[in-house]
């Protein structure tokens, strides 16, 4: 029997076992949304915006581990969605995003609602696909999820012309994909993992440095074996939160821009550098030629294309660090001795103990990092914590007590306003058993403020906690330190009322200023079944400490500034 192209779409998502779409019907794409009306294996969720449509199923993927799947019209339906597609592509995370296009006839007129779609993509996607003929749909949805989620994960887009979802043909979808071209190597050499071993065994001063891979390749109970096995200290990145839990002696925290003082030295002052899953940003670089100038550098990615890219490797692995873990560990049980790397415990403790990560709390005013953490108290392990981009995403880095991996998400590589919320609502939707808590700032939340109405529609009970300090915090506090306090439109002194906003959209609203309140408003959101909204007034002057100046080295980090113009502000 002969199916239609909109059909064979929707017969696909089934065959992947989706559970959830996330989007945003249009002309181009119509077709496929009359299938969608007439299914019910899977769930569609309304966004009140491209952008947070690919977000949502961003959040979804993150939470999961699953291809998150968007749909999206043509034109100003797909350019609204890019900005997604970018974020999850600067931080690997498995999508694929459906988009309409005009009739095949038309691409090249200009037509209405037409935009070169797979040109505007290809920089921002894994892989893109224009699909000419209706035979080729059913392989190339299919391919397009193996590529999302195989190697190195990412988006992956498909535009489809509407006179191809029109279009007919026999429905078989292809059990597996052979590509000749593509062939992720997932195993480590073995000659490369014994020299590695025998660099570890070598150092004095080794140190473990954990990506975001950790957790895209679920490896993370094997890094933390490897870490309590070695004894060797580690630091995170923005993106490895909850891989090592916040209390392990072991765990430094996070290094970089914004990293703890113990971790930033370690870095520079370590002699081996084993890389588990990371790639060298510039966030936690710093000044490259400074960066780990004494260490050698242990590198293992699926990717082989960010090994040496930005810091030269010593001993580049490529391969899935789940299984180059596997292939690792009898290896270092049987020849590391975790007490030759006592010494070097012992030095960074004594960074840790000289400026440990630390806030000066107030009982006039409320404190981001306060608030932040008696959170984490409160709600423990039961929640997913979400961010949008800025000083709260920071604090929230910094002083969530996180203990298991995918507990945190946040746009690390693209940094990307107006993420937390409609990830937040993906994420909810991915699971329904957790507590899930959106940290924004009063600038980043108005970004897709919109998404309330989605929260509510779909009974998916988000409790954004915004901290309120009537500025665009993070770029504020540049001004204050590196511009003389030229604050060149970083004022958001006039803001909507956040609780009337969220009352309107059929949420619920809480205005807080003390300690007292805070605690009282989150016990209560916890209890709602709407999406809530808690406005925190907040010390407008607080800034993230510690903080390494860009283009300056780890050990220049700045652990202590005082603003002179700093007054506590009692809202």
């Amino acid at each position: 029997m002969k199916m239609s192209g909109a059909k064979i779409v929707i017969e696909s998502m089934i065959q992947e076992g989706v559970e959830v779409v996330f989007g945003y019907p249009g002309g181009a794409i119509m077709n496929v949304y009359d299938e969608i009306y007439k299914q019910d294996s899977f769930e569609h969720i309304l966004t009140r915006h491209e952008q947070a449509a690919v977000h949502a199923a961003d959040g979804y993927a993150r939470a999961t581990g699953k291809v998150g799947v968007a749909f999206l019209t043509s034109g100003p339906g797909f350019t609204n969605g890019v900005t997604g597609l970018a974020t999850a592509y600067t931080d690997s995370i498995p999508l694929v995003v459906i988009s309409g296009q005009v009739p095949t006839g038309l691409i090249g007129t200009d037509a209405f609602q037409e935009i070169d779609a797979v040109g505007i993509s290809r920089p921002c996607t894994k892989h893109n696909f224009l699909v000419k003929d209706v035979k080729d749909l059913a392989y190339i949805i299919k391919e397009a999820f193996y590529l999302a989620k195989s190697g190195r994960p990412g988006p992956v887009h498909i535009d489809i012309p509407k006179d191809v979802t029109a279009a007919k043909t026999e429905f078989v979808y292809p059990k597996e994909v052979d590509l000749k071209t593509y062939k992720p190597n997932t195993k480590g050499n073995k000659r490369q993992l014994k020299k590695a071993v025998e660099a570890i065994k070598q150092a004095k001063k080794p140190l473990v440095y954990i990506g975001g891979g950790a957790i895209l390749s679920n490896s993370a109970t094997l890094v933390r074996e490897f870490v309590h096995t070695t004894q060797i200290p580690a630091v995170e990145t923005l993106m490895a939160k909850g891989v090592l839990r916040y209390d392990d002696p072991l765990n430094l925290g996070m290094v970089g821009m914004h990293g703890t003082y113990a971790a930033n030295m370690a870095m520079a002052e370590a002699d081996l550098i084993i890389s588990l899953g990371a790639r060298f940003d510039d966030r936690v670089t710093g000044r490259l030629d400074e960066f780990a100038k004494d260490a050698k550098i242990i590198h293992i990615d699926i990717d082989p294309t960010s090994i040496s890219k930005i810091v030269h490797a010593d001993y580049p692995i490529v391969g899935d660090l789940k299984n180059v873990l596997e292939d690792m560990m009898p290896l270092i049980k049987s020849q590391i001795d975790p007490e030759q790397y006592a010494y070097f415990r012992n030095i960074v403790e004594r960074y840790n103990q000289l400026h440990p990560l630390s806030f000066h709390d107030s009982d006039k005013v409320l404190k981001p990092q306060w608030v932040i953490q008696k959170t984490g108290e409160i709600l423990a392990d039961k929640a997913i914590v979400v961010t949008d981009v800025g000083q709260h995403q920071m604090w929230a880095a910094q002083y969530y007590p996180f203990t298991y991996p995918r507990e945190f998400i946040t746009s690390g590589g693209l940094g990307t306003m107006g993420f937390g919320f409609p990830a937040a609502i993906g994420a909810k939707r991915a699971k329904k058993d957790k507590i899930v808590v959106n940290f924004s700032g009063d600038g980043s939340i108005l970004m897709n403020i919109q998404e309330l109405v989605t929260a509510y529609e779909y009974k998916l009970p988000v409790i954004n906690i915004i901290l309120n300090n009537n500025y665009l915090g993070m770029v504020r506090q540049w001004q204050t330190m590196f511009y003389d306090d030229r604050l060149a439109e970083t004022d958001l002194s006039i803001q909507p009322d956040f609780v009337q906003l969220a009352q309107a959209c059929g949420g619920k609203g809480y205005r807080v200023k003390t300690k007292e309140e805070f605690i009282q408003a989150l016990n209560d959101a916890i209890k709602q079944p709407v999406p809530v909204m808690i406005d925190v007034i907040i010390d407008r002057r607080e800034i993230v400490l510690p903080m390494v100046p860009a283009g300056e080295s780890l050990s220049n980090t700045i652990v202590e500034y005082h603003d002179p113009k700093a007054i506590e502000n009692k809202g």
